[in-house]
């Protein structure tokens, strides 16, 4: 039995009705994509999975995440101000085991949006 695709609450689907939902969504997906993942668009995306595969310290990474992410908003989302940034590497007997949690707040002064975060776990194998 075939069902048709369906626009609601709890399907795959589903469409956001605020546009403060579609900008975190937006956001949300311009940060989990890497350079080349979009055809046409090579350098759209933070390009944040190379630093994870590549991790060597959290300073190192701090810096040069927050470079990639303040580059890509502006060049994608210049309309979001980035507030603050905080990763967490995981470790185990102090070994790195290849993820990073990311906590970035946010704030869209034009539409009236203060200080809304987005957690993302990044796992490189």
């Amino acid at each position: 039995i075939k069902t048709p695709v369906q626009f609601g609450e709890e399907e795959i689907f589903s469409m956001h009705k605020s546009i403060e939902d579609s900008i975190h969504d937006n956001f949300k997906n311009l940060l989990l994509t890497n350079h080349g993942d979009r055809v046409n668009n090579y350098d759209f995306g933070a390009d944040l999975y190379p630093l994870v595969a590549e991790f060597t310290s959290k300073e190192n990474f701090e810096t040069e995440a927050m470079n990639r992410i303040s580059a890509a908003v502006s060049k994608f989302m210049p309309y979001i101000n980035l507030i603050g940034f905080e990763s967490r590497p995981e470790y185990i007997n102090d070994q790195f085991l290849g993820t990073i949690t990311i906590l970035i707040v946010y704030s869209v002064p034009v539409l009236g949006i203060n200080e809304k975060s987005i957690e993302l776990v990044l796992t490189v194998y």
